[in-house]
């Protein structure tokens, strides 16, 4: 297939050029409640074309290798006709030329699984909690996603790799009377099978969570000291911060490009974030982006001060800022854009048990459900929590909502804890979806949040 790619490349006429083809297999698993509602397995395939010509970078998606002369012509245009549109032609930065074939190992290729115990193994942890009282039903799906991708340029780089992806996650909603509760539940990952398996303890104690918050009380809104634990603590990292370490998001953005500016003072000396897709066995770990760039960790504030960015081959000519190997497309229906791959705040030195004590008197609050950002201020709810009294864990609160400003908060994160985990289920929707995009976080402790509820 690489000898393909160079094949046709070397019919495009243009500065540069690069193509990427590949075969995307699916098999999605669906339960509402005890009925089986969807149960599919397909697989689809096709190109990107890219090509810089005269400062105009075009793209073209297509499935029919036939159309390829058109294809080659449409984006050639395509790109002349950028070229006279813009102010400020398109340069690439430089990328080491690359020749490579990466398939990463699995613990229990999906492939090789039978799809009645695909099925069995989903309904078996969707009926976890539909044993027990006071749950109304579930919503609990399986999907596992393969993407066998393809990459060759016009600078001579050639690159296989493969990237597996495997979850079932989803709702457990529990009623009492008029009242109705949901948490979500997720296992997952991006290295095989064996990550779903052995996972009861997950959805029971998922379970219980919803049946508690029926008898939880909702918080009484005010400004409190509180910790997040690291799934809110990652989603707020992902949302809040790391889209404005997106270049191609902040290049426009006058005013927040002049607060992100490298060497920025943004949070407390405790705090230090970092983006690394090259962590082997997590759920965003990939070896080459989609523009052949070789994925690298990505520093971005250190000791509270912004220290990097993560970029295409574009922005960072654009930025004149080092290459991150963070340029991702969904599949092969998109070109790739910018995109997070593992971010996640680092390791501080305090437990648990020691941020407790730091809090004293506040709320403890626990994973996220849903939430917004506008700008440099944001909202988040949470799924629920606890409060706080002389350092130990009280009553379970629920209807949390929690809101801020993002430099004041990057301020108010004073303790880090020293337990950081990575989530298995992650996911994007910036323009593109991006199943494997990961955050996560130790437990942080943060003063005067804003906390909405009765």
């Amino acid at each position: 297939m690489l000898d393909i790619l160079t094949s046709i490349l070397s019919k495009v006429d243009a500065d540069y050029g690069d193509i990427r083809y590949e075969i995307k297999k699916e098999v999605i698993i669906s339960f509402n409640g005890r009925e089986l509602t969807q149960l599919s397995s397909n697989s689809t395939d096709g190109y990107v074309l890219r090509v810089l010509k005269n400062g105009g970078l075009s793209s073209v998606a297509f499935t029919n290798k036939k159309a390829v002369k058109k294809v080659i012509a449409w984006a050639e245009q395509n790109a002349l006709l950028i070229s006279r549109n813009i102010d400020k032609p398109v340069t690439l930065a430089k990328s080491k030329t690359t020749v490579d074939c990466f398939l990463p190992e699995l613990t229990e290729d999906p492939q090789q699984i039978c799809i009645d115990e695909k099925l069995e193994l989903t309904r078996k942890y969707n009926n976890i909690p539909l044993k027990q009282s006071k749950i109304a039903t579930t919503n609990i799906s399986y999907r596992e996603v393969i993407r066998d991708k393809y990459f060759a340029s016009t600078e001579g780089s050639k690159i296989r790799e493969s990237l597996t992806t495997t979850r079932i996650n989803g709702f457990i909603v529990s009623r009492d009377g008029t009242l109705i509760q949901n948490v979500r539940v997720g296992i997952g990952g991006s290295n095989g099978f064996a990550a779903l398996r052995n996972q009861e303890e997950e959805f029971e104690k998922r379970t219980s969570i919803a049946r508690q918050l029926l008898n939880a009380d909702s918080v009484k809104a005010g400004v409190y000291n509180a910790i997040l634990n690291q799934s809110l603590a990652g989603v707020f990292t992902h949302e809040a911060f790391g889209h404005f370490s997106e270049a191609d998001l902040l290049e426009n953005n006058l005013s927040m490009r002049r607060k992100m500016k490298i060497g920025a003072k943004l949070g407390n000396d405790a705090l230090n974030i970092i983006d690394d897709p090259t962590i082997p066995n997590t759920l965003g770990f990939y070896k080459y982006d989609d523009e052949g760039t070789k994925a690298k960790p990505t520093q971005l504030m250190k000791n509270g001060a912004l220290t990097g960015r993560l970029h295409s081959r574009r922005t960072a000519a654009a930025f004149n800022e080092p290459l991150s190997g963070h340029c991702i497309a969904e599949d092969y229906r998109y070109a790739p854009i910018i995109r997070m791959g593992n971010i996640f705040i680092q390791s501080g030195n305090n437990s648990f048990d020691n941020l407790l004590n730091r809090l004293g008197n506040g709320l403890y609050v626990l994973d996220a459900k849903g939430g917004q950002t506008s700008g440099e201020n944001f909202t988040f709810g949470a799924q629920y929590g606890y409060l706080v009294t002389n350092g130990k864990l009280g009553k379970m609160v629920r209807d949390i909502n929690i809101a801020g400003n993002l430099y004041k908060t990057l301020q108010h994160i004073y303790a880090i804890g020293d337990d950081v985990i990575m989530s298995k289920i992650g996911g994007c929707g910036k323009g593109q979806v991006n199943i494997r995009s990961c955050y996560g976080a130790p437990h942080i402790l943060i003063a005067d949040i804003v906390v909405g509820g009765t």
